[in-house]
C-alpha cells in the first residue's frame, strides 16, 4: 500500500524519526514552549503525550508493517490501540505524579522577609554575623547584620526586616505575651 506516493513503512519511519526529534525539541525547551491547559483545560492534549503517541504509533507500525503480512489497516489500528496504552501508563504513572510532586527546595530571598531566625554567629553593631532560619524542609543560614546597628548576642531570635545583596538585615524579635 502506498500513500502520497511513498510506501508505509516509509511514511511510518518519517513519522517516527520526525516525532521522535520534536519530542527531544519538546522535552529540552520544555520552558520556552509551555502550554498551559489551566484547571479546566485538555490536559490529554498535553504535547509530550501527544508526541509520545505519534511516536510509539509510528514505530510500532513501522516494526509491524516490516514484520508481518497483516492488513495496513489492522496495523494502524493495533498500533492505535498500543499508542494509546503506553500513553495512558505515561500520563498516570510518569506526569501526573511528577505534576503533582512538590516544588524545588529553591527559595527567593524575599521570601525571607517577616522570617523569625537565630543568631548563630553574634552580630556586631557595625559587622556581620550569621542567622540560621528553620523551616519544614531544612535550615538555612545567612550573612546577617543589624537593622538598627545594634548588637545582638548569640542565640537570640531575630526578626528578618529586608534582604539586600544577600544579606539579611535583622532586628531582635519581641515576642508578644497572651493578655488572657
Amino acid at each position: 500500500m502506498e500513500l502520497f506516493g511513498l510506501p508505509l513503512v516509509t511514511i511510518y519511519l518519517y513519522g517516527l524519526i520526525i516525532s521522535g526529534v520534536l519530542t527531544i525539541l519538546y522535552v529540552l525547551f520544555a520552558d520556552v514552549f509551555h502550554f498551559d491547559t489551566g484547571d479546566g483545560g485538555l490536559h490529554f492534549l498535553n504535547p509530550v503525550l501527544v508526541f509520545a503517541f505519534i511516536t510509539v504509533l509510528s514505530a510500532s507500525g513501522y516494526l509491524f508493517e516490516r514484520l508481518t503480512a497483516l492488513h495496513y489497516l489492522l496495523i494502524l489500528g493495533i498500533s492505535a490501540v498500543i499508542a494509546l496504552i503506553v500513553v495512558t501508563l505515561l500520563n498516570v504513572f510518569v506526569l501526573v505524579p511528577l505534576s503533582s510532586a512538590e516544588e524545588s527546595l529553591v527559595y527567593k530571598e524575599s521570601d525571607l522577609r517577616g522570617r523569625i531566625g537565630t543568631v548563630i554567629t553574634p552580630i556586631p553593631a557595625d559587622g556581620f554575623g550569621e542567622v540560621i532560619i528553620e523551616n519544614a524542609s531544612g535550615r538555612i543560614a545567612k550573612p546577617a547584620t543589624s537593622f538598627e546597628g545594634e548588637s545582638i548576642p548569640n542565640g537570640v531570635k531575630v526578626l528578618i526586616v529586608q534582604v539586600k545583596n544577600g544579606v539579611l538585615e535583622v532586628t531582635i524579635h519581641q515576642e508578644l505575651e497572651s493578655f488572657l
